[in-house]
């Protein structure tokens, strides 16, 4: 199979799974990308996915560069539309069915169950993210660090990122 149609199938399905957004995706991606494919190292895929989130634009973006990463500009082109794609038709039909349900209260705890789901695949995006980037004892407090600021503050989550990076950078 080529590089395209490998990059089209794994974004397609993730596409479908991606409940509550691209990032919900990202330790499957991980997993497809760095173990399965070999297409990256874990460090890599970590810092295209900073890039990725630095970077102005919806989540979705992180396809993008790493489809452009494997295969270049036609790759980031077909990573991202079949990452996009399946999802919004399903958007659009799902949504179809719900509004000829608007009542019903199998929607509601419909709705209620996704809310659990979506914070739970986040929650396993960053803890993949946070194994992949941190190399050691020092590295892994620096994340701890990070993510209890964002958890106790009101700072924005890119000072957070600034600060463990400039933290990074002079201890190393």
């Amino acid at each position: 199979m080529s590089l395209l149609l490998q990059l089209a199938a794994l974004f397609a399905k993730l596409s479908i799974l991606a409940v509550g957004g691209a990032s919900a995706t990202v330790p499957e991606m991980a997993r497809e990308a760095v173990r399965t494919h070999h297409w990256l190292t874990p460090a890599q895929f970590a810092q295209l996915y900073a890039i990725s989130n630095a970077a102005p634009g919806p989540n979705v973006l992180i396809s993008t560069i790493l489809g452009a990463h494997v295969a270049g500009v036609a790759g980031g082109i077909v990573a991202t539309m079949a990452m996009v794609a399946p999802s919004c038709v399903l958007a659009v039909l799902v949504s179809r069915g719900l509004e000829r349900h608007a009542g019903a209260r199998w929607r509601r705890v419909l709705q209620a169950a996704l809310l659990p789901i979506t914070a739970g695949l986040l929650l396993s995006a960053a803890c993949v993210l946070a194994r992949q980037a941190d190399t050691g004892w020092l590295t892994a407090a620096i994340t701890l660090a990070c993510a209890a600021g964002a958890y106790r503050t009101r700072l924005h989550p890119l000072l957070l990122l600034a600060g463990g990076a400039a933290l990074g950078f002079f201890i190393f």
